[in-house]
């Protein structure tokens, strides 16, 4: 079987790809252009995996480019796009330049090329504050930030093209995931870069938020259940935990499990504006219990508290520490 994975470079995408040659799928991996020929995290994979891996440097934005890339693929796996909220309050064009037209040029290949199944990424930020909770997939969707407001478009495209073109096409919807490589923008990474690096006083923004953590090797297996999963053509399905932890809960989970105790001071530019911010996320997983089989391995707080303990490992490690900046970058 014949697999393309967008954003394969990225934190989540390039963990699918290891996952993807693992399971000995013949695998073709998207890279974004740049001139400084950078891989992103798929230069983290062992260089014997990299071997059975093509790797493509291109744009999504490109649609010439996407068409003839995905020529005689079976599964396209889209996980391309700008993620950063902070940044799409200063540069929304960007976000729908990139999430709703290049989602937008990775349907039209699907359709044209005929390929059999697309796995598309959405996000829980598409929700806005619950409701409701457990959320479930027919949660209304709330768009409070530029960002959340580019997935929620790419979402309806895709859902446009099942309804109006049978394209066989699933959206899947992983609530906050969390481990190694993930950039330290968001919470988890920052704090324990921050403790590692020796901060008194821990930056961090609003602590009394709550998110559905869920491990990056139980999303990457929500992803290859829908490869052999019948029957997901049109539906969304959720991947959280159904677990929910605030901030301030994962502050002294992480201090403690690295025996260190912090303090922490509020930095203003880790705050959204009052309207944009999310306050409550906690995902209803039945769907994706019984439609792709899928149980997060790391829920609960036991599950929670180990996947955390392999995240702090992989971070302490000197040549992964030295790759993330301790200051806040958008």
């Amino acid at each position: 079987m014949r697999i393309f994975v967008t954003g394969a470079d990225g934190f989540i995408g390039s963990h699918l790809t290891e996952k993807l040659i693992d399971l000995n799928f013949d695998v073709k991996a998207l890279s974004y252009y740049n001139s400084f020929n950078n891989i992103g995290w798929l230069k983290n994979i062992n260089e014997k995996k990299l071997k059975n891996l093509k790797i493509v440097s291109g744009d999504i934005r490109d649609f010439n480019f996407i068409y003839n890339e995905t020529k005689n693929i079976d599964v396209i796996f889209h996980l391309a796009s700008l993620i950063g909220i902070p940044y799409s309050y200063l540069s929304p064009r960007s976000y729908v330049d990139t999430n709703v037209i290049g989602t937008l040029n990775i349907l039209e290949a699907t359709k044209q090329n005929k390929i059999s199944k697309l796995i598309h990424t959405s996000t829980s930020e598409v929700y806005g504050t619950a409701n409701y909770v457990p959320i479930d997939e027919n949660h209304p969707l709330s768009a409070q930030s530029p960002y959340s407001a580019s997935k929620i478009s790419a979402d309806s495209l895709a859902f446009s093209y099942f309804s109006s073109f049978n394209l066989p096409v699933t959206i899947l919807r992983p609530f906050n995931t969390f481990g190694p490589r993930q950039s330290n923008r968001a919470i988890i990474p920052t704090i324990i870069t921050q403790i590692a690096n020796f901060r008194k006083k821990i930056k961090l923004g609003n602590l009394t938020t709550t998110r559905d953590y869920t491990y990056i090797d139980d999303t990457v297996m929500g992803f290859v259940n829908c490869i052999s999963s019948n029957d997901i053509n049109g539906k969304t399905i959720n991947l959280g935990t159904g677990n929910e932890y605030s901030g301030e809960q994962v502050l002294k989970i992480i201090s403690n499990l690295m025996k260190i105790n912090t303090s922490y001071k509020q930095d203003n530019k880790r705050f959204r504006p009052i309207k944009s911010e999310v306050h409550r996320l906690v995902s209803d997983n039945k769907l994706a219990k019984k439609l792709i089989k899928w149980k997060p391995q790391y829920a609960g707080k036991k599950g929670f508290e180990t996947a955390l303990t392999k995240t702090i490992n992989w971070y302490l490690d000197q040549e992964n520490l030295r790759n993330f900046n301790t200051d806040y970058n958008l």
